[in-house]
């Protein structure tokens, strides 16, 4: 295998993940624990954040700082897996993009 064609498979590899990367980015992720939604897009950014205001009395304002949390972290667990999927074959790779 020369030089050249190795720089070639570089470079289509690099196009690949950067195009899996794009695709990632643009999808939204929801998140939801309890009383709490919350959606993040796939570059971990809190896009939105629903309560169910009916199941809400005033006493529950730091437990639902923690759903607010929880469903942050079940929709960036959401987004990981999706990156995994689509790009677990560049695992040691993806240092650099991300």
């Amino acid at each position: 295998m020369n030089m050249q064609s190795i720089m070639q498979q570089a470079q289509r590899m690099q196009r690949d993940l950067q195009k899996k990367k794009d695709e990632i980015s643009g999808q939204l992720f929801p998140g939801k624990y309890e009383f709490v939604e919350v959606t993040l897009n796939g570059k971990k950014e809190m896009v939105s954040c629903k309560i169910n205001k009916e199941e809400l009395a005033k006493e529950d304002i730091e437990m639902l700082e923690d759903f607010i949390i929880m469903a942050v972290k079940d929709s960036i667990q959401k987004i990981e897996k999706e990156y995994e999927a689509k790009l677990g074959q560049y695992a040691g790779m993806l240092d650099g993009l991300m």
